[in-house]
């Protein structure tokens, strides 16, 4: 059994947010297309509190993309987004919602960052999502949304270490900086994970 994990398809991460993804509109259409062909579709939401220690505006003397240490591990700083109830953390009205089975909100605890749709950074807590999609007996999951060299490449190798076969979709994704994904493809490679086209 597959399912499609669709990662962070938010205002915010789209042309407009307050950490727009260049392009990131541009996986709406092959999202919407692809959900047909799976037997259950599910989705992350970052849903931040608006005092998320990640975001640069909680730190003084820091710069938005400075990196500082949050509860033991490295954490860039990111302009304020995805505010619960915000615009910005709503999912784009483009995103075609219908299929999508189950929601699974991350970010929550204002000390650490949650990257994975399964885990936060540390791993300290499970966002429950591993546990549902094995309560569906799925074996294999397919991962697109933004973005692709965070939310998507943790989310990607979470599902690897709980035991999934797992894809990347790369046509339905987009990265914030493309030459980091093209080495965190390669590890994700050489852990198992593979990469492939809609």
């Amino acid at each position: 059994m597959k399912a499609l994990i669709i990662v962070d398809v938010q205002n915010d991460f789209l042309p407009g947010g307050a950490l727009a993804v260049e392009n990131g509109n541009e996986v709406l259409p092959i999202i919407n297309k692809v959900q047909e062909e799976y037997s259950l579709v599910v989705a992350t939401q970052d849903w931040h509190p608006e005092n998320h220690k990640s975001f640069a505006s909680q730190h003084k003397e820091k710069k938005t993309f400075d990196e500082i240490q949050l509860r033991g591990q490295k954490q860039i700083l990111w302009p304020d987004h995805c505010i619960q109830q915000s615009w910005g953390a709503e999912f784009s009205k483009e995103l075609k919602q219908n299929q999508i089975e189950a929601i699974f909100r991350k970010g929550l605890d204002p000390t650490i960052d949650s990257y994975s749709g399964f885990f936060d950074n540390g791993k300290l807590k499970s966002v429950g999502l591993g546990d549902y999609l094995k309560g569906r007996s799925i074996d294999e999951v397919h991962i697109c949304g933004l973005a692709a060299d965070f939310c998507v490449y943790y989310t990607a190798k979470d599902a690897l270490e709980l035991g999934f076969r797992t894809k990347i979709i790369e046509n339905a994704t987009k990265a914030i900086n493309s030459s980091n994904f093209q080495n965190l493809k390669k590890e994700f490679e050489n852990i198992g994970g593979r990469i492939i086209q809609k």
